[in-house]
């Protein structure tokens, strides 16, 4: 991921020639709407197909242009998969070169963003946010895709677009992840990340050969999505959100751990301080000169606070996958009450 974060920035001057570009207003996201061509949706499907395998995430770069406060994705290209033998290959230089010979070709070259897939909705992690810092620093308009295959494979297309908030976006930049810090910024799980609405747009001659298809297409494919077999995916959901509350416990732990080691030292240090006047008086007393004053941070090494950033991070992925669960069981349960329904009126 470290080569890719540097990426942006060679393609941020760009992005400066589009056309109908807004000044954002501080503390206003950049971006309100994020409108994708088809095509680009069904590269991003088509590279998962041939190169993503079970938990493997696959990666690529978002092409387009900025229009007033709408991101036209017009095109893509992906992160070719490389193993430990290619380490003379530099994804920086293989950027550049391709958006060097899409531009010569007419096409959008444009650095817009990344999309990235992502297994039972385990994207929350330090690495897609360091990604997405690097991004949207360099280039403001930047959002990621975030595709999900398996819920693709339940019947409906699954793709979001998310962008830093403008407070996370500040904290970051600083690098102090201190609870103080954090806490100074108000931020929490829910405003780390905020989802952009998504259009999916496609030209009349497209819409009109999804029509013939459709019509072509046997009702009988239809009949999977209304399959009432669920366990392994809801048993999987919840696994990893097990898991993650686990890690959780954990931090929560260790954040105990460091807040009983504080109260202990400021005890230490109070009695020590009582100690030095008590001494202080008695030498004041025999005509002594009082003891010179000592550095306490130099007796007393303040314990160092464990960051907070991953807490947020597991807190944020708890909570997708709650929604995950959430929108899933509903859907299952929709169609439980309607083979219920069905199975009664046969009856």
């Amino acid at each position: 991921m470290a080569s890719r974060k540097e990426a942006p920035a060679a393609g941020s001057s760009s992005l400066g020639g589009s056309k109908g570009k807004a000044k954002a207003v501080p503390g206003d996201s950049a971006v309100k709407q994020v409108q994708i061509d088809g095509l680009v949706v069904l590269k991003i499907i088509k590279h998962y197909q041939e190169e993503g395998q079970g938990n493997e995430v696959v990666q690529g770069v978002l092409l387009g242009l900025v229009v007033d406060d709408r991101l036209e994705i017009t095109n893509c290209f992906p992160f070719p998969q490389h193993t430990e033998d290619d380490a003379d290959f530099d994804e920086v230089q293989y950027q550049m070169e391709m958006m060097r010979s899409l531009r010569h070709v007419n096409i959008d070259h444009l650095h817009v963003g990344w999309y990235q897939s992502t297994y039972y909705g385990s994207f929350v992690t330090r690495a897609l946010l360091d990604s997405q810092f690097s991004y949207q620093h360099a280039i403001e308009e930047s959002v990621v895709l975030i595709y999900d295959p398996i819920k693709t494979a339940q019947g409906y297309l699954s793709l979001k677009a998310y962008r830093l908030t403008p407070k996370l976006m500040e904290v970051c930049k600083e690098k102090d992840f201190s609870p103080e810090a954090l806490k100074k910024a108000t931020i929490a799980f829910e405003n780390m990340f905020e989802e952009v609405p998504i259009i999916i747009k496609n030209s009349y001659l497209i819409n009109v050969l999804l029509w013939e298809l459709e019509k072509k297409s046997a009702v009988a494919d239809r009949h999977e999505l209304l399959s009432l077999a669920s366990n392994n995916h809801l048993g999987k959901s919840l696994q990893l959100l097990m898991d993650r509350v686990d890690e959780m416990s954990q931090d929560i732990v260790k954040y105990n751990t460091y807040l009983r080691n504080t109260s202990k030292q400021q005890q230490q240090k109070h009695q020590y301080q009582q100690r030095r006047q008590q001494e202080n008086l008695q030498r004041q007393s025999r005509g002594e000169a009082p003891l010179p004053e000592e550095d306490m941070n130099k007796l007393f090494k303040p314990p160092q606070p464990p960051p907070r950033m991953e807490s947020l991070l597991i807190a944020g992925q708890i909570n997708t996958y709650a929604q995950n669960i959430k929108e899933f069981t509903a859907q299952n349960l929709g169609k439980l009450f309607m083979a219920q329904a069905l199975q009664e009126h046969n009856n």
